[in-house]
C-alpha cells in the first residue's frame, strides 16, 4: 500500500478502510505525514460529533453500541443522511508502561463486520482531560473521508474529563443509579459539560434518587437554556435508546439552528490551544536538557532561588 498521505486520503474517500486506518495511524504517530494528513482533513467540513463520557463502568461502550444501531436504523440526523458512522474509543494509557488495552471494541461485536461502521481505538497517552491530541485530528480525518457522524467514547477518569465538551457537538454524560450522593452531583467539572444526562443501568435500585440529585444540581447551577434532559436507559437491552436518540436529534437541530458559528469558533480555539500546549511542553522538555536547567535545580536545592524565579530565568534565555 502507498504511504503517500494524499493518495491514501483519495483511497479512503473511495472506501478503502485500510487506507483510512493508515491515515489515523499517521495522525497518532506525528511527524511530517501527520501534518500533511491534518492539513488536508481540515479543508473538509467537520462531521457531527456525539461524545459520551462518564465514570468507569457506567456502560458507555454498550450504550455506544446501541446508539450505532439506532442511528443507522433511523438513517438520518436532521437533514444529514446516515449511511455510515465512525466510532472512536479512547482508552487510558498506563502511567507506568504507557500501554493501553484498547478493548472497548469488544463490547461492539454486533458491528465488527458491519461495513457501514468504522471503529477505531485510541489511547490517551497520558493526557489528563480524557482525550489525546490525536482524537480531534482523527475526527476530522473521518469527516474528510465522508463520515457524517462520529461517536467518541472517552475514558472515564472522573470529574476532570471535560475535554470532550470542546471536541463534541453533543456531549452525553453517562451515570448509574447509586453513583453518589447529592453532594457528588453538585461538584463542578464533568457534570457541567453535559448537553444530555443518561442514567444507564436504570433497572437497578436508586434511579429516582439519582434523577433527583441531577435535577437538584441543575436547579442550583447557572441557568442553562435549554435545560439538559435526563434520559434513563438500560444499554444491555436497548431500553431508552430511542429516547436518547431523540434527545440527540433535538440538540442537533437546536445547535444548527442557533449559534453554530460561535460553537465552531469555540472548537477551533480548543484545537489551537491543544496544539499550543504540546508546543510549550516540547519547549519545556528542550529546556530541561540544558546545563542552565541543572544550575537552577542546584540553586533550588541550596535555597538560593524559588521555582518562579528559576522558571523566569530559563524562559528568558535565547
Amino acid at each position: 500500500m502507498t504511504r503517500d498521505p494524499a493518495t491514501l486520503l483519495a483511497e479512503a474517500v473511495a472506501g478503502s478502510r485500510a487506507a483510512l486506518a493508515r491515515l489515523i495511524t499517521y495522525v497518532e504517530s506525528g511527524g511530517a505525514n501527520q501534518r500533511e494528513v491534518v492539513a488536508s482533513a481540515y479543508r473538509a467540513a467537520p462531521p457531527y460529533v456525539v461524545g459520551l463520557t462518564g465514570p468507569p463502568g457506567a456502560g458507555k461502550s454498550t450504550l455506544t453500541d446501541q446508539l450505532i444501531a439506532t442511528a443507522l436504523a433511523h438513517g438520518a440526523l436532521g437533514a444529514v443522511r446516515l449511511e455510515e458512522v465512525g466510532v472512536l474509543c479512547v482508552d487510558p494509557s498506563s502511567p507506568f508502561t504507557g500501554g493501553a488495552i484498547l478493548g472497548d471494541r469488544v463490547r461492539m461485536q454486533d458491528h465488527a463486520t458491519d461495513e457501514r461502521v468504522y471503529i477505531r481505538s485510541l489511547a490517551t497517552r497520558g493526557h489528563l482531560g480524557g482525550l489525546s491530541l490525536a482524537v480531534p485530528d482523527a475526527v476530522r480525518v473521518l469527516g474528510a473521508v465522508g463520515f457524517p457522524v462520529v461517536f467518541v467514547e472517552t475514558v472515564g477518569v472522573g470529574q476532570m474529563e471535560v475535554d470532550i465538551a470542546s471536541a463534541a457537538d453533543t456531549t452525553i454524560v453517562v451515570t448509574n443509579p447509586g453513583w453518589g450522593d447529592a453532594m457528588q452531583a453538585n461538584k463542578a467539572g464533568l457534570l457541567e459539560v453535559a448537553d444530555i444526562f443518561v442514567i444507564n443501568k436504570a433497572d437497578r435500585a436508586g434511579l429516582a434518587e439519582t434523577r433527583r440529585d441531577l435535577e437538584q444540581m441543575l436547579d442550583l447551577g447557572a441557568v442553562r437554556e435549554p435545560r439538559p434532559p435526563i434520559v434513563a436507559t438500560v444499554a444491555s437491552t436497548g431500553e431508552g435508546t430511542e429516547e436518547l436518540w431523540d434527545a440527540i436529534v433535538d440538540h442537533h437541530d437546536l445547535l444548527l439552528g442557533d449559534g453554530v458559528l460561535a460553537h465552531r469558533q469555540r472548537q477551533a480555539r480548543a484545537d489551537l490551544d491543544r496544539v499550543l500546549a504540546v508546543a510549550v511542553r516540547a519547549r519545556v522538555g528542550a529546556l530541561a536538557g540544558r546545563p542552565a536547567y541543572d544550575e537552577q535545580v542546584a540553586l533550588l536545592v541550596a535555597g538560593a532561588t524559588d521555582p518562579y524565579r528559576a522558571a523566569e530565568a530559563l524562559l528568558s534565555e535565547p
